[in-house]
């Protein structure tokens, strides 16, 4: 449980200094074992503007396994491409609590490659 709880702290710490506009929505990212999620968010209002994960079946189609980098960068290019798609083009990004580093890095490097800037 400690692991859980240096996280949480983390994502306060974090969610402080980083808060989502209606010019610049909060892209949250989260990870778990099996998934990668990723959802744009506007804080003012508290809705959820677009997601994408590997849950949904056109994200996973043609992965192996889908919480892997693969899987990660496949998920940044479907965020980038409906929020472009809704005319979001700048966003800040919430790590959510979880280093920099691996899925985390590698969704935000794709999502940035296909058009988001952050």
């Amino acid at each position: 449980m400690k692991r859980r709880q240096a996280r949480l702290k983390r994502q306060v710490r974090v969610r402080r200094k980083v808060r989502g506009t209606s010019d610049m929505p909060r892209l949250c990212v989260f990870r778990s074992a099996k998934h990668v999620y990723a959802q744009i968010v506007e804080d003012t209002t508290g809705k959820t503007l677009v997601s994408a994960s590997t849950v949904n079946a056109d994200v996973a189609e043609g992965l192996k396994y889908t919480g892997n980098v693969d899987a990660a960068k496949a998920v940044g290019k479907a965020i980038a491409q409906k929020a472009l798609a809704m005319n979001i083009k700048n966003v800040v990004f919430d790590r959510n609590g979880f280093l920099y580093h691996g899925r985390v890095k590698t969704l935000a490097e794709a999502a940035r490659e296909a058009g988001l800037s952050f």
